[in-house]
């Protein structure tokens, strides 16, 4: 009788997994990519490329919302702590594992259809972010809300807005796989593959660290989720540039002693992109297994077309929809231009990209090489790092979706199951649960860039107010408190105020004309 129960368990996951690998196959496959890179290209085209000409200006204004420091009013964060959560979620193990991954099967010219899926993706999240502060709400907390359910729900008609509890639905779906269990099983299997090389436990104790590591994890994150939306802020914008530049400084480090091999490793990466035989000696089948390894893994990774990187943005205490729209995009070039070449270079420097090793054990390969005594332990210390700050990310996006299908009555019973999901993470078989959340993230993206494709004339509107004829080789005068005041153009840019010309909308702060 159990056996006969086993076989029959066996043969209903076999079955679950080939209809896994199938859907699978489709959503994170060639179709999928055609679909999020077709919809970034579109948009960049309709926005003249703005990613690319406003570069300069988004940085700017980054920056200087990084530097200024200031408190958000009840209910909302500031521009930086938005960014900041977002990229919580975003930069994950997938910036160390995917990238490695890859490589391995695309070849070093992966890394090149990354940046392309980047810079594309850079216009995509700029449109989702102004189109979430542009049609945001105030929820019965009195807290800021938006992400695509809402500006599905506030800018399309009402035949359109299934497609927002289709996205909050699938949101909590990947939420309880990617952002919640299988980062605790990151992170323990990171931290037990350290201490085991430096021989702090044996194998048997295993089980007793992922005990231990459970109940701490969990403890920590419950600290911080019951602290509501403001302390996740506080502590995302103190931990990702920390980590970020932790992670950063490190891969330059293998990256400077081995600076004689760089010029050859953007010539592998350039040369892969579009010949991978020549540079692979035949590992690669063909040229599309490098774009579509690159763009898939740059997608996945920064998370453009996706539609959660909004659900954050719209709680930022701003005015402009279009000035966080440029914050945001930067989250992409951080992500991605950043990070994950950072990895691809230390990996294909190393060498060890042509070998057997695969994720992040190619990863943690190409740092003990360089760092033969302390690579596993930083590795280990970055991963654990991505990895909580992945929790601490999702979880505030499935608060979003599941406050939207239920209310916001739903939150604390929500973080009280996603903290108890946390604890059990150190000990669950994941399998499945990867394949289920790998599936719902993917299928994310399909209400999403419905929505941004029927809304690209909001898109377009916003960006032409914004810049609408202001040149930083221009003065121009306006009025304060009653003194007639005339800055340049790059003066006002540069300090990110809310500025229109004189004839644009009445509830503008400035007007202003040319002088």
């Amino acid at each position: 009788m159990c056996y006969e129960m086993e076989r029959n368990a066996k043969k209903m996951l076999q079955t679950i997994e080939q209809i896994n690998n199938v859907v699978n196959n489709f959503i994170w496959g060639v179709p999928a990519m055609i679909c999020i890179i077709g919809v970034g290209l579109f948009l960049s085209v309709r926005t003249r490329f703005l990613q690319i000409r406003k570069f300069p200006y988004a940085m700017k204004v980054t920056i200087g919302r990084m530097l200024k420091k200031r408190e958000a009013s009840d209910g909302a964060l500031t521009p930086f702590q938005a960014v900041c959560t977002a990229l919580a979620a975003t930069v994950g193990t997938g910036n160390v594992a995917g990238v490695a991954g890859a490589i391995a099967i695309g070849g070093p010219g992966a890394v090149f259809w990354m940046w392309i899926s980047a810079i594309l993706g850079m216009c995509t999240k700029f449109s989702e972010v102004t189109l979430a502060v542009h049609f945001r709400e105030t929820n019965a907390n009195g807290e800021l809300v938006g992400g695509p359910m809402y500006y599905i729900k506030n800018g399309l008609s009402k035949k359109w807005h299934f497609l927002a509890y289709l996205f909050a639905a699938f949101g909590v779906l990947t939420v309880f796989g990617t952002g919640n269990a299988t980062q605790v099983n990151t992170i323990t299997t990171a931290v037990n593959s350290a201490l085991m090389n430096y021989h702090v436990i044996s194998k048997d104790a295993v089980p007793t660290s992922n005990l231990i590591q459970g109940i701490i994890i969990a403890a920590l994150v419950a600290l911080i989720l019951l602290g509501g939306v403001k302390r996740i802020a506080q502590v995302t914008e103190k931990l990702v540039p920390f980590m970020a530049l932790f992670y950063i400084v490190l891969a330059i480090g293998v990256i400077l002693l081995n600076l004689n091999r760089i010029p050859s490793v953007f010539v592998s990466i350039l040369e892969g992109a579009f010949r991978p035989s020549a540079v692979t000696g035949g590992i690669v089948g063909s040229m599309l297994m490098s774009v579509k390894k690159g763009v898939s893994r740059g997608i996945f990774s920064n998370e453009s077309g996706l539609g959660s990187a909004p659900i954050a943005a719209a709680a930022a205490q701003t005015k402009e929809p279009v000035r966080q729209g440029l914050v945001s995009m930067t989250g992409t070039f951080i992500d991605t231009i950043i990070i994950c070449t950072m990895t691809g270079l230390t990996i294909i420097v190393s060498g060890v990209w042509s070998g057997d090793l695969n994720g992040a054990a190619m990863t943690q390969s190409a740092f003990t090489m360089v760092f033969p005594v302390l690579g596993n332990m930083l590795l280990m210390i970055g991963l654990v790092l991505f990895a909580f700050t992945t929790i601490l990310g999702w979880n505030y996006y499935g608060e979003r979706c599941i406050a939207y299908l239920l209310g916001v009555k739903a939150i604390i019973p929500y973080r009280l199951f996603f903290i108890a999901m946390v604890a059990c993470g150190a000990f669950l078989k994941l399998e499945m649960i990867w394949i289920i959340a790998d599936i719902a993230n993917g299928l994310m993206a399909l209400p999403n860039l419905i929505a941004l494709l029927l809304l690209t004339g909001v898109i377009v509107k916003e960006t032409k107010l914004y810049f609408k004829h202001l040149d930083e080789n221009k003065d121009y005068k306006f009025n304060l408190f009653g003194q007639d005041i005339v800055k340049s153009g790059r003066y006002l840019m540069n300090h990110g105020l809310t500025v229109k010309l004189e004839g644009d909308y009445a509830s503008l702060v400035l007007y202003i004309k040319e002088v």
